[in-house]
């Protein structure tokens, strides 16, 4: 159940706010928020459900022992979760590289496997380090990693922030209040922007000859706008729905399309899970505190992981070594001399890679990536006749592209500021209503498209 179907909006999420506003602890409330993520959860993926429910029990039933002193459950517990992830997401990959692609049969992805295995194991990791306890009650652990604003995309939590929210939380209207609005933003964000983006990217991708240098260098931007707008608002939705029910999740973008680097941008891009990659991989093999060879090497290994979490194929691999090189040119290069580089050409150079990288993340197919790469760093003219007497319907897309350049940039947060009479109040809850009442139109009006990172 995506946050973006009608039956989310108008089905699920009214009776789970007004019973969560109608009970009055933080255990009935917990419990409902429980029975609320198991049931989004298994809306879509039945069958993956024991899977989420099982590997839980097992972690938590592990996070005890260890605290026990018993050393095989922590070996236990990071085999089985690491296994299932390889098992599901990976089995297929890793048997073609060995030849045996044909003879294993493709396994069911469960939906935000990568996301829900992250979690359990930050949770290992903390507790190993002794940086957490574990946690004794194991529905409080449950709704720890099935809390469904953040079960499928994340952001990804970690329990040492996530438990005093559990144990208990303050329900505020003006918390309320904020968190609907980010919500709306995300919808937006999603519906009026990322699919109208995707349908003019998925146009000129699917013509290459017909679209061009210039019409791919437009499928590149789209796509580039497509993924953000998608994925952030996810993230703003997460986000606002935590508000609503009293959390408060960490932020997972900050405008990444205004960074002046690589280095910048990934301090921008989907946050939390660079940070688990920094915490929970590059300090430990030393991160930046050794020689310069293992220096690289341990960022061409954090980037080469981080590219394959997001797939299990060898596009996802080249899009993380993309930046791992970028990273280390940037780092043992240029250095501090990016510093004195116009703000502007920096940006225009960071924002060029970006797009590239997207190019890379986005063709799955090798075979498609070459001619495609080729296109776009050679010359052919733009067929846009041809290709509008295929699809026609791009044309009434074309709106969001600039809007979206626009909206990339903190825009409203320097627009709206922080306080405002009750007459802008007003104005802006208005706004927020005719906002809902458009994201509606559009989805009566067009076919469901899912959430990209719903695949990772």
């Amino acid at each position: 159940m995506a946050f973006s179907s009608l039956s989310f909006l108008f089905l699920f999420l009214p009776p789970v706010l007004l019973l969560y506003v109608l009970f009055r602890t933080d255990r009935a409330r917990n419990v409902l928020l429980l029975l609320a993520s198991l049931f989004f959860y298994a809306w879509g993926a039945p069958r993956a459900l024991p899977l989420l429910v099982g590997t839980a029990l097992l972690v938590w039933g592990c996070g005890i022992g260890m605290e026990k002193g018993w050393r095989l459950c922590f070996p236990l517990a990071l085999v089985f979760v690491l296994g299932s992830l390889l098992l599901f997401k990976y089995l297929g990959f890793f048997a073609g590289i060995i030849g045996l692609g044909g003879s294993v049969p493709a396994l069911l992805l469960p939906a935000g496997i990568s996301f829900t295995s992250f979690q359990l194991l930050g949770y290992l990791f903390d507790l190993r380090r002794g940086g957490i306890r574990a946690e004794r009650r194991f529905d409080r652990f449950l709704l720890y990693v099935c809390f469904f604003p953040q079960l499928l995309q994340g952001p990804i939590l970690r329990y040492g922030e996530t438990l005093p929210m559990l144990s208990a939380r303050e329900l505020r209207r003006d918390a309320m209040d904020a968190g609907a609005r980010r919500f709306l933003r995300g919808l937006g964000k999603k519906v009026l922007l990322a699919d109208q983006a995707g349908v003019v990217a998925a146009a000129l991708y699917g013509e290459p000859e017909l679209a061009g240098t210039a019409g791919l260098w437009l499928a590149a931007l789209c796509y580039t706008l497509q993924i953000y707008f998608d994925f952030s608002g996810y993230s703003d939705m997460a986000i606002g729905l935590g508000h609503m029910f009293g959390f408060t999740l960490p932020e997972n973008f900050r405008h990444p399309y205004c960074a002046l680097s690589v280095t910048d941008f990934w301090r921008r891009w989907h946050m939390t899970l660079s940070l688990w990659f920094r915490d929970y991989v590059y300090i430990p093999l030393g991160g930046n505190r050794v020689s310069r060879g293992r220096f690289v090497l341990n960022l061409l290994t954090v980037w080469a992981l981080t590219g394959l979490w997001h797939g299990a194929s060898w596009n996802f691999v080249l899009w993380g070594l993309y930046y791992g090189v970028l990273l280390i040119l940037e780092k043992l290069l240029l250095g501090e001399r990016i510093e004195r580089v116009p703000k502007l050409l920096r940006w225009v150079v960071t924002f060029t890679l970006v797009n590239l990288g997207w190019v890379l993340f986005h063709i799955t197919d090798p075979a498609a990536l070459g001619p495609v790469l080729r296109l776009m760093f050679g010359w052919q003219a733009f067929q846009w006749r041809a290709l509008l007497a295929l699809d026609s319907s791009v044309i009434s897309k074309l709106p969001a592209i600039p809007l979206g350049l626009l909206l990339s940039f903190p825009i409203r947060e320097r627009l709206c500021g922080t306080e405002g009479s009750f007459l802008r109040e007003a104005i802006t809850g208005v706004a927020y209503v005719a906002l809902f009442i458009v994201c509606v139109m559009f989805l009566l009006s067009s076919t469901f498209t899912p959430f990209i990172y719903f695949n990772f």
